[in-house]
């Protein structure tokens, strides 16, 4: 499947004819992927990718992040080829905290980085705290016990969204938690990245998670990795409970089920 449907949109990312592969190409893990992103002006996007485990999704965030180059191809952020200037922020399943320091700290980090002020990082990384409901916990150690796995998932949350990203990656960030907290999790970064108007590709094998979050979704196989399926979700940007009771969106999650068995059946 080829994703590169240009628009006059300015691009976010893209991965033109990317392949990966560890034994000297004598097999690939991706192979001639091409992938397009492009920005919506004040509103955002929100992309997921679901597909099977080992079949190349985290990877292309790898690629996206510059945390790995691929054998071959070209990974290009806002219009050029990607250089290690460019910032992307990533949460990963793993919760990413650094345990040795306090929540507020550990939110400060990136503005201290970029030698912000203290005291105007402490004010920021306060805001941020605010937003993602951990006000009262800013100056516990970000480590189990002392935050719940759904806290200390949250900290990374607001550690990368601090410095406002133009993109942000989610590799699986509320696998690990019950549904409960992954649902109110996910109401969470729905209503913060409307408020950003940020651009999020999220990767995850929860189908409804998925189409909760994205305004598009693209289904991923294996063997080599390939992008086979793109669906637009035509739900509200405003998102409840109340829209997972919805026929719309029950007929969306049995649309893309069908397509990802149909990938297995294969």
């Amino acid at each position: 499947m080829n994703t590169l449907s240009n628009t006059e949109l300015p691009d976010a990312i893209e991965l033109r004819n990317v392949s990966q592969s560890y034994d000297g190409e004598n097999t690939y893990i991706v192979k001639g992927l091409n992938f397009l992103v492009e920005h919506r002006p004040n509103a955002g996007r929100f992309v997921v990718i679901l597909g099977a485990s080992g079949c190349g999704k985290s990877t292309l965030l790898r690629y996206i992040a510059g945390l790995q180059k691929p054998t071959s191809g070209e990974v290009l952020i806002n219009g050029h080829v990607r250089t290690d200037k460019d910032i992307v922020s990533m949460v990963f399943q793993q919760y990413s905290s650094l345990p040795f320091k306090t929540v507020l700290e550990n939110v400060m980090l990136p503005l201290i980085f970029k030698n912000v002020p203290n005291k105007e990082a402490k004010k920021k990384a306060m805001e941020m705290i605010v937003a993602v409901g951990l006000e009262g916990h800013e100056w516990k150690y970000a480590k189990s016990p002392l935050l719940s796995g759904g806290q200390l998932q949250r900290v990374a949350i607001a550690r990368s969204l601090i410095s406002n990203p133009n993109i942000i990656l989610m590799d699986e960030p509320f696998g690990a938690l019950d549904t409960n907290t992954r649902f109110k999790m996910q109401i969470m970064i729905s209503e913060i990245r409307q408020k950003l108007k940020t651009t999020v590709v999220f990767v995850t094998h929860d189908i409804q998670e998925a189409v909760f979050l994205a305004d598009d979704i693209y289904t991923m196989k294996a063997s080599p990795g390939e992008l086979v399926q793109h669906f637009s979700i035509p739900l509200p940007q405003q998102r409840d409970r109340s829209t997972k009771r919805e026929n719309k969106f029950i007929e969306l999650v049995n649309t893309v089920e069908d397509a990802l068995l149909s990938l297995v059946a294969k």
